[in-house]
């Protein structure tokens, strides 16, 4: 995407990331309950990470990440948390930008994989991670709380 920018979000970018979240969890008729605090709180946390597409001062997308050392590989595992490009980026290569500024920055991190999930029915979203080079390697499984 022509002028496309990626860079490590900062505080200023609190409410632009709870806006993206926020429309992540309108398509699944959902209500975050993320806050600003909890963000910065996000953000001065090691090992945590979100990248941001910008445009012209504007948000296009965001995708955080954890960077966790892994006791099966002997190495750090990254763990793809929230991958949202806003509705009117979408289709311009925003989201293949940020995994590709995510890919590139754990050259240097000692990684071992990079996971991501997916809803199963999120068709789109698996063949972008399948483009990429993910597979098909576990099952996630959660319990909430």
């Amino acid at each position: 995407m022509m002028n496309t920018i990626i860079r490590p979000a900062q505080n200023k970018d609190a409410p632009a990331i709870l806006k993206l979240i926020a429309e992540l969890a309108e398509t699944i008729d959902e209500k975050s309950p993320l806050t600003i605090e909890y963000i910065l709180a996000y953000l001065a946390t090691p090992g945590s990470t979100v990248l941001l597409a910008e445009n012209d001062k504007s948000v296009l997308g965001l995708l955080s990440s954890s960077l966790r050392p892994n006791l099966y590989h002997g190495s750090n595992s990254c763990l793809i948390e929230e991958f949202i490009v806003g509705e009117s980026a979408r289709g311009q290569g925003v989201g293949g930008l940020l995994l590709d500024a995510l890919l590139e920055a754990l050259k240097d991190k000692a990684c071992a994989e990079v996971s991501v999930t997916t809803m199963p029915d999120n068709l789109g979203a698996i063949k972008f991670y399948k483009a990429h080079g993910f597979v098909d390697e576990a099952i996630f499984l959660e319990q909430h709380f």
